[in-house]
């Protein structure tokens, strides 16, 4: 009798309260979009795995229910998209109405008295409804718990930089709490101080602290009751938190400043822009040195792209927004002395495994006699995420251009590839807050990236420069001599001490871990304007170069505006979301549609500079160069107004691929020039919409899925390439054939058949892959020199390719495949512009005289039949070389997305598509 109330007792843990009857507020409002809307989020919504299941997915394969049933419809699109239709779309797409169909319920429970959560049958998505406000931001917390407790456990912990004791000292772990306690290494009272100040911004900031109080109070509650009815996440098993057995242990709470130290990993991310000033100057002053500064200025400012004449951008109705530009003559540019730069030293006092180098790491080969061996030896976050950022995409098109009248859009963000998702999907219902969407796990007390009753929104990262690096003078406090290794620097006229962040980091093995022990100190030293990432000389004295951001201290602050974004009240048209939007700090383009208007706003703590200061060049620490109303003890300034952000409503499309902003507005990158991957969403919107052909909702997402398979290097780069070539003499003929046959056929890396895993044209396109390498390289180097041109791609690689980054180097690899998003980075433009230059075309914004063959075209012609034929003679294992994924030569492996685990959790690799993570397709046709 006692044994079965035990079990009576366990079974209604778990279940929660099915037996309960729902709140009365467990309706949704009324849904204008009347089943026009979808989205999608692979691999599924649910991310958590009890031990028990762990050991059954190493051992068997099987999978936690909805941790993957997203993941095939998204795959299909890549293969399916050109039969699609608007009565087709829930193939490839969810529905994305608010509520649950009777015969959609799975589960109905209440977490606590003032909250209902339904639970639906096709994707196990959580519609939260509560009775108080409360109640709704706790059931928020509660079921992204549910959902995702290891998943935010394992981002605060790799916020923090404290990653390692967590989850085990692998160089993926190491490599990421190095990144993240770089960029904020905050101290516990700065963490504090970001929430009192919200709180104080008048009762919408009263209440962010109410809402946000509740969903760690629903996170708390999910972990005390999970780990007393032991079905919490298993992974904590398994990194040593909890004993197996005895259930001994602890899974430590949630506190608010989690909250603060997730929006500062994600804002890290995903929301920032600029930096890299240090490089800039290298390479700039590399260009100066081999061709004098006015020869070497104009390269420069070519292969900058600062504000290319011929990039396209997503605001195109004849407005010009400045932004970040050099000044004509610029001052106060500290440039380090030739050969004096280096990094400043993050980690000391290794011990352990912490001594020995941090090699990339592979994922794990399970072992079938140790089903547990191998879920966290290369780390329980993959190294490469402190790396990705820039990656969504917008299509919207105005009612004027489609059939119905109403405007469509497909949009979202390109956030990785994670299992589980970074992303979390959910509906919030209670009062002041009516939602459904995405947001990132631990911070989804508000949805981020989704719809309202009658509106839809979506963002892409914008990279708008608002980071400036500035060159402090190093001293020495008792006057002795001063060394690039200083700790002390001037500040308006005083020496003063750096101040030191330190993390003291120790691991053990986790379970079937083989990795030993080991711990370090990692040291932030900071200055009144940021961290320091360089040490160098300029004109022979030392400094220390540091990073002034503008959200620096202010991660927070973009509350205010999400919590617009959910309330019914406070967005009723497409004016009033880009006010909330001017709320936001982090650098995004905002997207809105709604019935009958779409808009389109650049958010961003965008700070003024003075008008003599080039932001992409290190700066001069003095208050002649620094920020107007700059004030160090708060880190705010002035910044520019509404108005001067680029922003629109009504035009007659939009697209954004992370291109250019708007005329006038600077990048941060190199990357926003001539050609870029915006150019793909841009010729297919654009040449339906001239032509007069209306779009709906399926045509634009076809235009989307075919863009997400085209090679952008094939479609805006071979075609002049192949021009300079002409008549291929008879050992290049068949290679160029090849490569033109692939063009005819569009350019696409596609499979032969859905699931054939092998590419139509699959030797066109890995004589591609091995020659752009190698014609960058040829068409570059012997022009700028060796020096500029390794200090060119330094500040940014050449070729992202799909199978990852190659740098030039014959057979070098550089960063890591497998992350779908593609195209970003690389020298597209700045080859698209010298090739034409080349053929005898004025090329706005080019480099002068061309730089292939010096200028000459039989020269450039014969330097791309030789790399054609070197690249012909590359073994496949050399352009694809294999990883812990795929066997060497594989091709279509070396491209295919892999879902990166953040534990325990394997899933199957896809195709590649280079569209967005989570992606809405939204149509309203009625407005409240």
């Amino acid at each position: 009798m006692a044994r079965r109330s035990l079990v009576v007792t366990l079974v209604a843990v778990i279940a929660g309260s099915l037996l309960i009857a729902p709140g009365a507020n467990a309706q949704p409002p009324e849904d204008y979009c009347r089943q026009q809307c979808h989205d999608v989020l692979p691999p599924g919504q649910n991310g958590n795995a009890t031990f028990a299941e762990l050991v059954s997915h190493m051992l068997l394969g099987t999978r936690p229910k909805h941790s993957d049933d997203q993941l095939g419809r998204y795959d299909a699109l890549a293969g399916g998209y050109r039969e699609l239709t608007t009565g087709t779309i829930q193939r490839f797409f969810n529905d994305h109405s608010f509520g649950v169909r009777p015969d959609d319920v799975e589960r109905t429970y209440r977490p606590r008295a003032d909250v209902t959560v339904v639970r639906d049958k096709t994707a196990g998505v959580p519609h939260v409804y509560g009775d108080t406000r409360s109640g709704t931001t706790f059931g928020a917390g509660y079921t992204t718990a549910e959902d995702k407790l290891f998943l935010m456990d394992a981002l605060r912990h790799a916020g923090r930089g404290e990653i390692t004791p967590f989850a085990g000292g692998a160089p993926a772990n190491r490599e990421l709490e190095q990144s993240f306690f770089s960029a904020s290494p905050y101290t516990a009272e700065e963490l504090q101080d970001q929430i009192d100040r919200v709180a104080a911004q008048g009762e919408r900031g009263r209440m962010a602290l109410q809402d946000a109080q509740s969903y760690v109070d629903g996170i708390n509650a999910y972990i005390q009751e999970s780990h007393r009815g032991r079905y919490f996440p298993g992974e904590y098993v398994a990194t040593g938190h909890v004993d197996p057995v005895t259930n001994e242990g602890r899974i430590e709470p949630f506190q608010l400043t989690d909250l603060v130290v997730l929006a500062s990993l994600i804002g890290a991310q995903f929301g920032g822009g600029g930096g890299g000033e240090v490089q800039n100057a290298v390479a700039r002053m590399s260009l100066h040195e081999r061709f004098g500064p006015e020869r070497g200025e104009q390269v420069w400012a070519a292969f900058r792209s600062e504000n290319d004449p011929e990039a396209i951008s997503t605001v195109h109705d004849g407005r010009s927004f400045e932004y970040g530009n050099a000044p004509a003559n610029p001052g106060g540019a500290a440039l380090p002395d030739p050969g004096s730069v280096a990094d400043q030293q993050l980690v000391f006092d290794p011990t352990g495994s912490a001594t020995q180098p941090d090699e990339k790491p592979s994922r794990p080969v399970v072992d079938p006699d140790d089903p547990l061996r191998g879920i966290f030896d290369d780390g329980v976050l993959p190294a490469d995420m402190a790396e990705r950022r820039g990656m969504s995409n917008a299509l919207v098109v105005s009612g004027a251009h489609t059939e119905s009248g109403h405007p469509v859009a497909v949009f979202g963000p390109q956030t990785g590839y994670f299992s589980p998702q970074l992303l979390t999907l959910q509906e919030l219902q209670g009062p002041g807050i009516s939602s459904k969407g995405a947001s990132f796990a631990g911070l989804s007390f508000y949805t981020l990236l989704g719809r309202g009753q009658d509106y839809s929104w979506s963002a892409t990262t914008a990279s708008q420069d608002m980071i400036d690096t500035y060159a402090v003078e190093l001293c020495s406090p008792d006057g002795g001599p001063v060394t690039e290794d200083s700790n002390s620097y001037r500040f308006h006229g005083e020496c003063l001490p750096m101040q030191t962040i330190e993390r003291r980091n120790a691991w053990k093995p986790n379970l079937g871990d083989d990795t030993p022990e080991g711990s370090y100190r990692l040291v932030s030293f900071r200055t009144r304007y940021g961290p320091v990432t360089h040490r160098a000389t300029v004109d022979g004295d030392p400094v220390a170069y540091t990073t002034a951001r503008s959200t620096f201290l202010h991660e927070v602050d973009s509350i205010i505006g999400f919590q617009k974004f959910n309330d019914p009240s406070a967005v009723s048209s497409a004016e009033d979301f880009q006010r909330a939007a001017h709320d936001i700090n982090y650098t995004f383009n905002w997207f809105y549609a709604d019935s009958r208007d779409t808009a389109y706003f650049n958010s961003g703590a965008n700070v003024v500079r003075r008008p003599h200061v080039d932001p992409s060049m290190p700066i001069v620490s003095d208050p002649a160069h620094e920020w107007p109303g700059w004030d160090p003890e708060t880190n705010t300034a002035t910044y520019q107004p509404f108005a001067e952000h680029p922003h629109s409503v009504n035009q007659d499309y939009y697209i954004s691929w992370n291109n250019k902003q708007a005329p006038g507005t600077a990048g941060d990158r190199a990357e926003k020039g001539a050609v870029q991957r915006g150019d793909l969403l841009d010729r297919r919107v654009r040449e339906q919409i001239t032509s007069g052909d209306e779009f709906n909702r399926a045509e634009l997402v076809r235009a989307m899925a075919d863009a997400a398979i085209t090679d952008l290097r094939a479609e805006r780069v071979l075609p002049d390439l192949l021009r300079v070539i002409g008549e291929p003499d008879e050992r290049s003929k068949p290679l160029v054939d090849e490569l033109r046959a692939w063009l005819a056929d569009g350019g696409k890396r596609t499979e032969t058949s859905p699931g054939s895993r092998s590419y139509a044209h699959a030797g066109a396109i890995e004589l591609l892959d091995a020659w752009w390498p190698l014609l960058v390289r040829g068409e570059f180097e012997p022009a700028v020199g060796t020096a500029a041109y390794r200090a060119m791609t330094a500040m940014m690689q050449i070729n992202e390719s799909p199978s990852g980054w190659q740098n030039g180097e014959p057979g070098l690899h550089v960063g890591q495949g497998h992350q779908g998003s593609t195209f970003q980075f690389g020298w597209f433009g700045q080859v698209s512009k010298d090739i034409r230059a080349v053929l005898g075309e004025q090329v706005p914004g080019g480099f002068g005289a061309p730089l292939c063959g010096g200028g000459d075209l039989g020269a450039c012609r014969q330097m791309l039949l030789d790399t054609l034929a070197q690249a012909a003679a590359t073994p496949s294992e050399e352009t694809y070389p294999g990883d812990a994924d795929c066997d060497p030569g594989d091709q279509w492996c070396a491209d295919s997305i892999v879902q990166n685990e953040v534990g325990g959790i394997e899933q199957d690799k896809i195709s590649w598509q280079n569209r967005p993570t989570y992606q809405q397709v939204i149509e309203f046709p009625a407005h409240r």
